[in-house]
């Protein structure tokens, strides 16, 4: 038997020992971890230190060194994630009554794990305490395919999560880590269907494009987070201002931060010097259609079909357009399902901008970086899914379980 498939039947096995924990067990094993994590914070910082270097070693670029460094603040994050997991509600038991049918027989669906979920991801280490705790409290295993760039930072989170396990009586292969990046063991992975119910993969478009194209198992997909926010005519410009900054420059290296800019053109005018003056102070790079661009220093001009770029950097396209329906058909064309934004006091178009816009959250007068299951109230997230079977957007416990028929009689048969 390969390694793959023996870690692969490991974990299905013990994700069956999961179902005979109660929510209180399984609280107060995630209520572990988060308290241990941040007790060997020193160890797991040590590991990616050696990924760190090895990072800039090989040049990665920038966005991809920001998803893989870790500081004493990001694993308290993890932590705290954790302990959020730990006050929602378990999804699994759960049943909601569907009737009785004319012959008495009565109908109600229950909530079941998915059985195991495997995560393929590159530079993310925060990948594995995320998903380990969601799959722990859904009742699924989970198995952990990182990328070598992340592959100590990885194990040693593991380790923690490893030790508490046992020190509770469970099986480490719970939360199974594959401790070789080596491509041809992934594509193995990919190919383990009778243990394994789904796949996740985060990193890069190639990575989701690649799993997606070789996997005999159901895959869930996020190519890209090209996101927008829309300035609408009724927009209060402060407002938009701060949207526009926070969600292009706090954090660049991620998927939920703004790629584009869209503005009315009944307050270009006024909004962009404004924008001008605020990105030329953070060193933004602007790519704007030409009606725009008079409005930058230096702008780069581009082409129609150049938008829709996901720059995971400071760099931003912005475009005028001539009205709401624009807009709309702007991020139509150019958005990728993710997070769209808009901003305008008027109630009635924000409603519509939400009914009408093709995303996993759409937002009004908020900044796309809450786009996030932690932000949302899911604990930490698993993925963020941008098509829609079976989850659409970012993923908590709930879209780590799916729902069986329970059937009742008396006795009834099929005439």
């Amino acid at each position: 038997m390969s390694l793959i498939t023996e870690l692969s039947q490991q974990a299905a096995s013990a994700a069956k020992q999961l179902a005979l924990l109660s929510t209180k067990q399984k609280n107060a094993v995630l209520t572990d971890m988060a308290a241990a994590l941040v007790a060997q914070s020193s160890d797991i910082l040590a590991a990616n230190e050696h990924d760190l270097s090895l990072a800039r070693d090989n040049h990665l670029p920038p966005a991809m060194v920001d998803r893989l460094t870790l500081t004493p603040e990001r694993i308290a994050d993890m932590a705290e994630g954790i302990k959020t997991i730990v006050e929602l509600d378990d999804p699994v038991g759960l049943t909601r009554d569907m009737g009785v049918r004319p012959n008495g027989i009565k109908i109600s669906k229950m909530r079941v794990p998915l059985g195991v979920v495997c995560m393929i991801y590159e530079a993310r280490p925060n990948v594995t305490a995320d998903a380990g705790a969601l799959c722990f409290k859904s009742g699924n295993g989970v198995i952990l395919r990182g990328g070598k760039e992340a592959l100590q930072s990885s194990q040693a989170i593991a380790k923690v999560m490893h030790n508490v396990l046992e020190q509770h009586g469970l099986p480490k292969a719970l939360i199974t880590v594959v401790p070789d990046p080596d491509r041809a063991l992934l594509m193995e992975l990919m190919q383990q269907k009778e243990y394994i119910d789904l796949i996740i993969p985060r990193g890069g478009e190639g990575l989701i494009n690649f799993v997606t194209q070789n996997s005999t198992i159901p895959v869930i997909q996020h190519f890209k987070g090209v996101c927008h926010l829309y300035v609408d005519e009724d927009a209060d410009l402060d407002i938009a201002l701060k949207l526009a900054l926070n969600g292009k420059t706090q954090r660049t290296g991620v998927c939920n931060a703004l790629e584009g800019i869209v503005v009315h053109k009944a307050v270009a005018s006024q909004f962009l010097p404004r924008l001008q003056k605020a990105f030329a102070h953070k060193q933004v790079v602007i790519n704007a259609d030409s009606q725009s661009a008079k409005y930058f220093d230096n702008a780069n001009i581009i082409a129609d079909d150049q938008f829709g770029e996901e720059y995971l950097s400071l760099e931003v396209a912005v475009r005028i357009v001539e009205d709401f329906a624009g807009a709309i058909e702007h991020i139509d064309r150019f958005g990728s399902h993710h997070t769209e934004v808009i901003c305008t006091q008027d109630s009635n178009k924000a409603e519509l901008f939400q009914r009408s816009v093709d995303a996993s959250v759409v937002m009004v007068n908020a900044s796309s970086r809450f786009s996030d299951g932690s932000q949302l109230g899911l604990g930490a997230e698993i993925g963020i899914a941008t098509t829609k079977l079976h989850a659409y957007g970012p993923m908590g416990l709930e879209s780590l379980t799916t729902e069986k028929f329970l059937v009742t009689g008396e006795g009834q048969v099929r005439e």
